[in-house]
């Protein structure tokens, strides 16, 4: 069964995942455990030969050995290869599930479409609702161990009310290499087309929303199929797996204590003159490796994720729930077709009728939430100019918007206020040029005054024939 937590995570409080670590069912610690203890047992193994069992001469060759795997496991790029292949797998996880074929679109518009009161009209809604829970028996069978536990064979599924003894023939003479899960949408759309011409569907329109419905069901049909059929390529899951166990089996050797390579190590304090240097200062002789172990828990572990999610149509415990899907999908397409047909509550009016402003009431837990401002959009609260003239409504033209003032910088206009000018650095802010502010490096073209404005290309602040007549009386 799917193991679920939502409820535990629903706020964030202090040590909120905490408490989730001391679950057994569907823990890392399940699916870990073993290899986790072959690791250490490994370890003890190669740190006790090492210790009491090797000589002097054969110690300083495994040193060699030891120093050497420890350099090798630093050139597996595990962080890069393990990390995007969980996440291809994860994501691959999520869209099998978004394909699983879920009738409640398809059984609304039986409802809708499919007409009549009487026993033919129900057989008819509930014949259809029926032979698109088959297609899905069918395919699930195809890619869950479960529901092929749960039915193994064809007599299984006509014996669960999924078929008819006739279907059966019918379905067993079609001859095909290939997946027949495809039949019973067949049956349907030839069915539903009776149903048009017997005028329990209505009109063409009606027939054509069924039959698209229809086609969105078969499509996640068909998708799961082939998620089941096109694996991720083998090769990557080799060479993930691959980096995994090499990395760990140079750490192995690796990361055991070893004696310090004469003259690697520091002496332990500064020698003073005649005194002899002491023994040499090497890595702490650590019995049990934390860091090591903590690695190994964390790569191994996602690696253990990937094995877990990459079908979820299995019978882990994180394993999709086919067989209740199952369930539910037939009673409840059942549900929405015969009981619930043409099966109304009576039309009333609804509690603010007259009331023009509705607010639903909240509880005594949920009241504090009701003095919260809407949300109308990010601008909302945007601070404009205070100046009038800056909301006129004007025609856009090129001499009006060269009048116009540079626009503050952000962050120093809060300083300066609201009104204070840009500080940005121009002759006009000195008083040395006439006209509108100009950009001195940028050059235009003097098309107003005729040829080709490719030949009339000077420096814009050289020009005093474009100043207005406005700029002109301001000059000293």
């Amino acid at each position: 069964m799917t193991v679920s937590y939502t409820l535990k995570v629903a706020e964030a409080r202090f040590g909120g995942f905490s408490g989730l670590l001391l679950r057994w069912r569907g823990s890392i610690y399940k699916l870990l455990y073993k290899e986790f203890l072959l690791f250490i047992v490994l370890y003890a193994l190669l740190s006790i030969t090492y210790r009491l069992l090797l000589t002097q001469e054969q110690r300083l060759v495994y040193a060699q050995v030891a120093r050497y795997c420890n350099r090798s496991a630093d050139l597996i790029p595990l962080s890069f290869v393990l990390g995007f292949y969980v996440t291809l797998v994860v994501n691959r996880w999520w869209a099998q599930y978004t394909s699983i074929p879920l009738p409640d679109q398809l059984m609304c518009v039986i409802s809708a479409s499919v007409h009549g009161l009487d026993q033919h009209g129900r057989l008819l809604r509930r014949t259809l609702v029926r032979y698109a829970n088959l297609a899905s028996v069918l395919v699930l069978r195809s890619v869950s161990t479960r529901v092929l536990k749960r039915f193994p064979t064809m007599e299984h599924v006509v014996d669960a009310g999924f078929m008819s003894q006739e279907e059966r023939k019918k379905f067993e003479s079609l001859k095909s290499d290939f997946n027949k899960y495809w039949v019973p949408c067949v049956w349907f759309t030839n069915l539903a087309a009776r149903a048009r011409r017997d005028g329990r569907i209505r009109d063409d329109i009606a027939l054509c929303l069924l039959l698209e419905e229809l086609n969105k069901y078969r499509a996640k049909c068909s998708m799961l199929f082939h998620y089941d059929w096109i694996s991720i390529p083998l090769v990557y899951t080799q060479v993930v797996t691959i980096a995994v166990y090499s990395f760990f089996a140079l750490s192995l050797v690796g990361r055991q204590f070893v004696e310090p390579e004469a003259g690697a190590a520091k002496p332990r304090e500064p020698l003073e003159p005649g005194q002899e240097p002491g023994p040499a200062l090497g890595d702490l002789d650590m019995y049990v490796p934390l860091t090591t172990l903590l690695q190994f828990f964390f790569y191994a572990g996602w690696l253990k994720v990937a094995e877990q999610i990459i079908n979820p149509f299995g019978e882990d415990d994180d394993d999709f729930e086919t067989n209740q899907l199952i369930d539910r999908n037939l009673q409840v397409s059942l549900l929405s077709v015969d009981d619930m047909y043409q099966n109304l509550p009576p039309v009333e009016k609804d509690l603010y009728w007259d009331e023009g402003s509705v607010q639903p009431p909240y509880t005594v837990a949920t009241v504090a939430e009701s003095l919260k401002p809407s949300f109308l959009g990010s601008t909302f609260n945007l601070r404009m100019s205070d100046d009038p003239e800056q909301s006129l409504q004007v025609e856009a033209t090129p001499a009006l918007a060269r009048r116009v003032p540079a626009t503050q910088t952000p962050l120093l206009s809060r300083v300066l206020g609201a009104g204070a000018p840009s500080p940005a650095v121009s002759l006009r802010n000195f008083g040395w040029t006439r006209g509108p502010p100009r950009t001195p490096h940028l050059l235009r073209p003097r098309a107003e005054e005729g040829g080709d404005p490719e030949d009339c290309i000077e420096e814009a602040d050289c020009t005093e024939e474009e100043a207005g007549p406005e700029d002109q009386a301001q000059e000293p």
